[in-house]
């Protein structure tokens, strides 16, 4: 396969070329791009030096590519993705660009693989991040039994904001130690020593953006109009991985043990949980680890239908680099006629 890089200097697109070469996806040539400041700078890919270029619009940039792996923000995404798929070329977006559009399939593929081929624009969406380590534990239980709603708390590390903020929590720190005083430009207030119950922006509904991306996405990934999902997202001072605290509704009741097996045998799913001997994800165990990771397994005390449970996954990597690699790994997997 021949494949481009999108925003290769960022967090996600250096994830990219780390997550390619982990996976040994089959890659014949790799190009990187970038803006007119990150390009002419020099990355090493298994053993060779490549160069950014400058992401431009000259008419036959992407003309060779199968898969172009993109992560430059959602302007980018609109302005170059006629450009990017022009020749025919896949493009993987990370951003929010083309998310909720009809004819831009929104993939995860344990959940929803075969998604991946219904996209007539040549675009395929890469979810959210929090909404993708989600949906990965719900879908087993989804199986089981129908979910009729979710309550979701998030706590949401530095990484989820890009390698600028996790630059700045690691300044934080640094002041902290040495008594000088903590610069905040990346979040609304300092985040280390603190946690902020605010992730993007805020919506008429008093919602945050990346509150309903959670709600609209997992309809979507799930094929499931009718599942409700309320979230509360919150900045933690944890460098990397996403945790969420999940209370969910299935339409008839579950027995905890049955969740459990259906979980141990679901594709990226890893089940840690044993409270009496203090073993549940965290993200200090599981930053740098492919997995979704679940643990704190049990019935809801409140509801006959609900469990709750927490999960744990890594931002960049499942998040973000391995979810958009898993779909051009899905599809060469299942090659259509």
């Amino acid at each position: 396969m021949n494949v481009a890089i999108v925003g290769a200097s960022g967090a996600v697109g250096q994830e990219f070329m780390r997550v390619l070469a982990e996976q040994q996806f089959p890659i014949t040539s790799l190009r990187l791009f970038g803006s007119a400041r990150s390009a002419g700078r020099t990355y090493n890919f298994c053993g060779r030096d490549i160069v950014v270029e400058e992401l431009t619009h000259e008419p036959d940039l992407f003309k060779d590519i199968d898969f172009a792996f993109v992560s430059a923000g959602a302007g980018v995404s609109k302005e170059f993705a006629a450009d990017i798929t022009r020749h025919g070329a896949v493009m993987i977006d990370n951003s929010s660009a083309f998310r909720m559009d009809a004819d831009v399939p929104l993939v995860v593929p344990e959940v929803n693989g075969e998604d991946a081929f219904d996209a007539p624009r040549g675009i395929i969406a890469n979810p959210n991040c929090t909404t993708i380590q989600m949906v990965v534990a719900l879908n087993p239980i989804h199986k089981l039994s129908p979910i009729r709603r979710v309550h979701v708390a998030t706590y949401q590390a530095a990484s989820g904001a890009g390698a600028s903020a996790m630059q700045e929590l690691q300044e934080q720190y640094t002041s902290i130690a040495n008594g000088t005083e903590v610069k905040v430009e990346k979040f609304a207030y300092q985040l280390v020593s603190n946690v902020i119950p605010h992730v993007d922006v805020f919506l008429d509904n008093d919602y945050t953006k990346e509150e309903m991306k959670m709600y609209n996405e997992t309809k979507k990934i799930m094929h499931a109009p009718a599942l409700d999902v309320s979230a509360t997202c919150v900045r933690v001072p944890v460098m990397r991985a996403h945790s969420e605290a999940i209370w969910l509704e299935t339409e008839s009741p579950l027995e905890v043990a049955a969740v459990r097996k259906a979980l141990e045998e679901a594709p990226g799913v890893v089940v840690v949980d044993n409270p009496a001997d203090k073993q549940y994800p965290m993200p200090l165990h599981v930053a740098g680890s492919d997995p979704v990771y679940v643990g704190r397994l049990r019935r809801d005390i409140t509801h006959p239908c609900g469990l709750t449970m927490w999960v744990v996954g890594d931002q960049i990597k499942k998040g973000a680099a391995l979810n958009a690699v898993q779909i051009a790994q899905y599809m060469l997997a299942h090659p259509r006629k």
